[in-house]
């Protein structure tokens, strides 16, 4: 689905899955922090929105996108349902946002494969900041939103 055509944060209320007695943790870059704040609102606000205690909420921040991957390493050893990594590549001019995007998707993907609970990729990879800023709270939704979303329904699969 393209999100040209649709906002992020629509979906079906009733299909999201109690969050009481979660452990849910946010790992936010810095960088971009524009945007990684946008999508950290989206996704905090949404978890309490669905019953997860705030104080079961822990929010760890990391320097830039590429640190998401140690930083939810360290994070996954400690007891949490599911964790959130949230940050936000803009593209430059020069090759550099290839290699961070991809890094970061490998890095999480395996993770994933290998850790004892879900982390879920709430990186935004965009052209432009415009692109970035529709996409953290402006007209296609708040990918945070969505992101705190699926940490529940897979959290509820452990």
């Amino acid at each position: 689905m393209s999100s040209s055509e649709n906002s992020l944060s629509n979906y079906n209320f009733s299909s999201v899955p109690e969050g009481k007695n979660l452990k849910i943790a946010l790992i936010v870059s810095e960088w971009n922090s524009e945007i990684t704040e946008q999508l950290y609102v989206g996704a905090l606000s949404t978890l309490i929105k669905y019953n997860v205690e705030k104080s079961d909420i822990v929010r760890y921040n990391v320097p830039g996108s590429f640190e998401l991957i140690y930083g939810a390493k360290l994070t996954q050893e400690k007891k949490y349902n599911a964790i959130i990594v949230i940050g936000s590549v803009i593209k430059g001019e020069t090759k550099h946002f290839h290699f961070i995007c991809q890094g970061v998707a490998i890095g999480i993907a395996n993770l994933n494969s290998t850790g004892s609970c879900p982390i879920i990729f709430c990186v935004l990879t965009d052209n432009d900041i415009s692109q970035a800023r529709d996409r953290s709270g402006g007209r296609f939704g708040n990918k945070g939103i969505e992101a705190a979303v699926s940490a529940l329904k897979m959290a509820k699969l452990t």
